[in-house]
């Protein structure tokens, strides 16, 4: 049987880690980037040895960890930076998607807000974007924790609304209630199962 691939996406705080957790509550196996990323950023780990190498140690903590509020602050101001962080990172993720897969033979979701940018569309047999309108994310990124110039930052730091959803199978738009999103969610998780039966 062969592994039936998801990539879920999103605009920042338009909702797309909500719909990976609920991925994952009905059972799918939902590989969270954003996660491995902070377990590759824990002392001596390869994504703190390439943010050294990239940026200096003084990205990193006392105890060798990535400093994220510090990297955070230079890539999201810093377009070549960023660029240069994102070549460094991307290809770890997809090596641990691509090894979560080859061990899992079922369906795999990969929740990543980078999918579009990374180049990994070619990756999946389904890929689902969230999405809410830029006023309604940005206030959601505030209520988060964010400053409104961070927030900003962090917006335009990703690829428009436009080009995920041109990347996108299906677009669940979240500018309402939770209750709305979840419907859309019911519908998509019975997508999902449809897709990975016809692969098996």
């Amino acid at each position: 049987m062969s592994a039936y691939r998801v990539g879920l996406t999103g605009g920042l705080a338009a909702g797309k880690s909500t719909v990976g957790g609920w991925l994952a509550e009905v059972g799918f196996c939902v590989v969270d980037a954003d996660r491995f990323v902070s377990e590759i950023y824990e002392p001596n780990a390869p994504g703190a040895k390439l943010v050294s190498e990239l940026f200096g140690p003084s990205m990193l903590d006392d105890e060798g960890r990535v400093d994220r509020s510090r990297l955070a602050a230079l890539v999201f101001k810093d377009s070549t930076a960023r660029q240069q962080l994102e070549r460094a990172i991307h290809p770890l993720i997809k090596n641990h998607f691509e090894s979560v897969v080859r061990q899992s033979g079922a369906t795999v979701v990969l929740e990543a807000g980078i999918l579009v940018e990374a180049g990994f569309a070619p990756m999946f047999d389904l890929i689902i974007t969230v999405e809410a309108e830029p006023e309604i994310r940005l206030k959601r990124a505030i209520e988060r924790g964010l400053d409104p110039e961070s927030a900003q930052d962090r917006i335009r730091s990703q690829t428009t609304t436009e080009a995920r959803v041109a990347a996108a199978d299906l677009v669940i738009w979240n500018n309402g209630s939770l209750e709305e999103m979840s419907r859309q969610v019911d519908s998509l998780v019975n997508r999902i199962r449809e897709g990975g039966e016809l692969g098996e």
